[in-house]
């Protein structure tokens, strides 16, 4: 099978699937049995300042309502809504994982019937949307030039295990890549076909994408020739996604150009592109950090410092129906639009 169809099914496959077992999963300790940490479970800090986007946003676009895709252990949510009260009316938050709805469902019992949940969206929706490490997860097809042919690299069964294998393919990367040299990369049309599937439903609002990823040209640069598939499994990553497949977190760095191109294909506007440091400190970081302790600069500097998430994590901003003159606070200074 494709890897793309082996990586939704080590993922998402019921009762079997990383993301659809009873694991951890999300923590900032390898102790408490979780495997990777995001940003909402390193600082509370980091919802509170995306609040101060999504509120303007809301104010902008005459909406009050939010949605969040791959909501995760429900911090994300719980520090939006702490953060902007009664300003939201309805927080909608859609995941595929029935055993991480139930932990959001326990995290975010006090704010009641303003939290719902839903697996399919709306015929027209108005509001803003939020995802925070969606689309790395989104299953990605593997293409392999070796001895300068193209092929497209899946995944087979010899002798009982799990193994490599390729096809010859008609299928490009977005890039011609320069040199001869064998070279293994990735091609997003489930994350870019989530975008023009949002476009499809939004009528007024904007869309909030925060993830690790490049623009084309460095995704697609010629000396990036291993791929960007990792695997994360008590806080230790590796490259083989075939071994202990729904057991271990499967991802791919994003193509944010393609996200920018689908989106602009789907006529949705691009309000903004920029590092996940720019962001935050162009909302208000710093401001509402004060002066802290230790504990929580610490936190605070990860999230912004360039070797950790602070370059390495993009924001892209979409929008529909917005004003042409409108720059979200978190573009101000910094955006990279012009990149993408």
């Amino acid at each position: 099978m494709g890897f793309d169809q082996f990586m939704a099914a080590a993922l998402y496959t019921p009762g079997l699937g990383y993301y659809a077992n009873d694991s951890r999963k999300f923590g900032s300790l390898p102790g408490s049995g979780s495997d990777f940490v995001t940003a909402p479970e390193m600082s509370p800090l980091f919802g509170h300042t995306l609040a101060r986007q999504l509120g303007e946003a809301l104010d902008v676009t005459g909406t009050d309502e939010l949605w969040e895709f791959g909501a995760g252990s429900g911090a994300l949510a719980r520090q939006v809504l702490e953060a902007l009260g009664d300003r939201v009316r309805r927080y909608t938050i859609v995941d595929l994982s029935g055993s991480l709805r139930e932990r959001q469902q326990a995290a975010l019992a006090a704010f009641g019937d303003r939290v719902v949940w839903a697996t399919e969206l709306p015929e027209r929706l108005r509001g803003v949307v939020l995802g925070n490490e969606v689309l790395d997860a989104m299953p990605v097809q593997l293409l392999a030039r070796v001895g300068g042919v193209w092929h497209e690299r899946g995944v087979a069964v010899h002798d009982g295990r799990l193994v490599w294998a390729d096809r010859p393919t008609a299928l490009r990367p977005p890039l011609e890549i320069e040199g001869p040299h064998d070279y293994l990369t990735e091609i997003h049309a489930q994350g870019e076909g989530f975008v023009r599937t949002l476009a499809d439903h939004l009528e007024q609002g904007a869309i909030f994408l925060i993830d690790y990823g490049f623009g084309e040209s460095e995704y697609y640069h010629p000396q990036r020739h291993m791929g960007t598939v990792m695997c994360h499994r008590a806080h230790v990553a590796d490259d083989d996604p075939l071994a202990d497949p729904g057991l271990k977190d499967i991802t791919a760095h994003v193509n944010f150009t393609g996200i920018g191109v689908a989106a602009q294909e789907a006529d949705l506007a691009i309000l903004g592109y920029t590092t996940q440091a720019h962001f935050l400190l162009n909302c208000g970081l710093l401001e509402l950090q004060g002066e802290g302790d230790l504990v929580q600069r610490a936190q605070v500097l990860k999230l912004i410092n360039e070797h950790e998430m602070g370059e390495f994590f993009k924001v892209i901003a979409l929008g529909r129906g917005t004003p042409p003159d409108w720059t979200p606070m978190g573009f101000v200074r910094g955006d990279r639009t012009h990149r993408l």
